[in-house]
């Protein structure tokens, strides 16, 4: 039986307040009429968190609080960080880490996203360890090595325990924000792929419950496909999670995918 989806919404740099705070609302409203096997996430700008676990948290909630980044380090002189254990006492439940645009722009490491994911851990957060390759990688046929060395170096370095509580999320750096996507086949091609590293270091069991989701220009027209190949266990949402009858329409997607398994 097919596990339930996840589709988490990275809204990236966008929206001001009054702006974050109806769109909030609205995916909040919509999301009443449903009794949800999906599960979902929203993941705003990091200064619009509290407004998302401010109605996460209340009793007839539809979906989880998260959050884009967090600093490396656990407290102290590091001026602008925001760090886990801060993230955790506003009852925030997930963390993206190592999103490509992280590791391009802010020259974020494997190793920089393993002390990441180690410090959301250790507060009870989960982190969604984003993995990818670029255009060119993609073209010369190392996709699949740029992949394993990105699990290999933050993944594998988890305990099994703490394995139980990571996702995984790949995104081609080529489909995102490009309106490019994977095809279903090559998604799946790629998630499969993941699975088999995870279950060369931690099991066929761990492999099966580790949620792997594909990020990259998924939307409401395409969800649907791509959440239906075996190894896509939901999406990282970017663009589309922005507008909340889109967002909706994915959402209906891991819905859909689930009642028919």
């Amino acid at each position: 039986m097919m596990k339930p989806k996840i589709v988490i919404g990275n809204w990236k740099m966008n929206k001001n307040f009054d702006e974050a705070e109806n769109l909030i609302c609205e995916i909040g409203e919509k999301l009443e009429n449903y009794n949800l096997e999906t599960e979902v996430v929203l993941c705003p700008p990091l200064v619009y968190a509290e407004l998302v676990t401010d109605i996460a948290d209340q009793d007839n909630a539809q979906f989880y609080a998260g959050v884009q980044n967090v600093s490396e380090y656990e407290n102290g002189a590091y001026t602008g960080e925001v760090s886990a254990e801060m993230l955790a006492s506003m009852n925030v439940a997930f963390c993206i880490v190592g999103h490509s645009e992280r590791r391009k722009y802010f020259g974020e490491t494997n190793d920089i996203v393993l002390k990441k994911m180690l410090r959301l851990l250790a507060n009870d957060i989960v982190p969604v360890m984003c993995c990818g390759e670029s255009l060119d990688e993609r073209k010369s046929g190392s996709h699949f090595d740029v992949v394993k060395k990105q699990i290999e170096e933050s993944i594998y370095n988890l305990t099994p325990e703490q394995m139980e509580r990571t996702m995984i999320a790949y995104e081609p750096i080529w489909a995102i924000g490009t309106g490019e996507t994977a095809t279903p086949a090559q998604a799946q091609e790629m998630l499969a792929f993941i699975r088999s590293l995870i279950e060369k270091k931690f099991g066929t069991e761990m492999a099966v419950s580790t949620y792997i989701l594909y990020g990259g220009s998924c939307n409401a027209k395409n969800a649907l496909e791509l959440f239906s190949q075996q190894d896509v266990d939901g999406g990282l949402i970017g663009g589309a999670s922005l507008k909340a009858d889109d967002f909706i329409k994915i959402i209906e997607a891991g819905e859909t995918v689930c009642k028919d398994n």
